[in-house]
């Protein structure tokens, strides 16, 4: 888990750092996969398709 440091009593910008960090490191995501258990492999290699297939879409979308 990432820290962050309070600076000056600015609780709400560290918060917001916090979350930035979180997202980007993918550990919110990884606690929402522990939490739905066990996938069927099928069903695993479904739900990494269409999220690949979602990624390449958004950066073909910030290409543009």
């Amino acid at each position: 888990m990432s820290t962050v440091i309070v600076r000056n009593g600015n609780v709400d910008g560290a918060l917001r750092t916090m979350k930035q960090r979180n997202m980007k490191d993918g550990l919110l995501k990884a606690v929402r996969e522990r939490n739905e258990g066990y996938l069927k492999p099928g069903a695993k290699r479904r739900k990494e398709k269409k999220e690949a297939i979602r990624n390449s879409r958004k950066r073909r979308k910030e290409d543009r």
